[in-house]
């Protein structure tokens, strides 16, 4: 089976030569945290690789700790890097795959015609710190226009699911709550790109909560991880 023919698909960015997509449930888990043998999780980040080999992409993964820190990578490597603690990647040049893990946060894909891309993880402290605002930056601060650049909020926890605290609720909106109030994630960060100047910007109807049959949920109390994944071919 392939990991990427089963994934869900960013179409909008094929026009620009950019594979985006984050896999099912159906592909099994790419988290280490779960109680499936390690060699089984690391057989699929293998075969994920050699599907993108066959395009000449390196991969990039970090060691996610729900911040806002985005890592600009050059092109000065090989094969597959890992970086610690950050939940952002950027690449200016075609040819890197970059990948980011998930399970109700949200997956944000960034793309610029040129293939100029960036995949951020956006759970709720991210969120809160604006990171795809440093995304966006890392890009225009290189040359990208922010007007230019289009952007994908893929599979995440929908805002009729997600409940939160008032003091997480605050934090998010800048709102006083009395009690637990939901949230619309993926709503917030689109208003954070607008502000940022990007014009562009599409959302999946998919919730990791409602289509738990099709992905990975943590407040479904599941312990597998999808992975979201972003590529500009050679």
């Amino acid at each position: 089976m392939s990991i990427i023919a089963d994934s869900e698909v960013v179409g909008e960015f094929a026009e620009f030569g950019v594979r985006a997509f984050t896999t099912g449930r159906a592909s099994g888990t790419f988290g280490l945290a779960s109680a499936e043998p390690t060699r089984i999780v690391m057989q699929r980040w293998r075969q994920l690789r050699d599907e993108l080999t066959t395009g000449g992409a390196r991969l990039a993964t970090a060691t996610q700790v729900h911040g806002s820190a985005v890592v600009v990578h050059g092109d000065d490597w090989r094969g597959w890097l890992r970086v610690d603690s950050a939940d952002g990647h950027v690449s200016a040049a075609r040819g890197l795959a970059i990948a980011v893990s998930v399970a109700d946060c949200v997956p944000v894909f960034i793309a610029h015609p040129s293939g100029a891309t960036a995949l951020l993880h956006s759970g709720w402290r991210g969120t809160a710190a604006r990171i795809v605002e440093r995304g966006i930056e890392a890009l225009t601060q290189r040359g990208f226009a922010a007007a230019e650049l289009r952007l994908h909020l893929g599979p995440a926890i929908c805002g009729d699911c997600y409940e939160v605290g008032p003091d997480v609720y605050r934090e998010l909106t800048g709102v006083e709550a009395e009690k637990p109030r939901v949230v619309d994630l993926r709503k917030l960060i689109a208003g954070h790109a607008r502000d940022a100047g990007v014009r562009h910007i599409t959302t999946t109807a998919s919730c990791t909560r409602c289509d738990n049959d099709r992905f990975f949920s943590h407040r479904a109390r599941d312990e597998g991880r999808q992975v979201a994944v972003i590529f500009a071919e050679m």
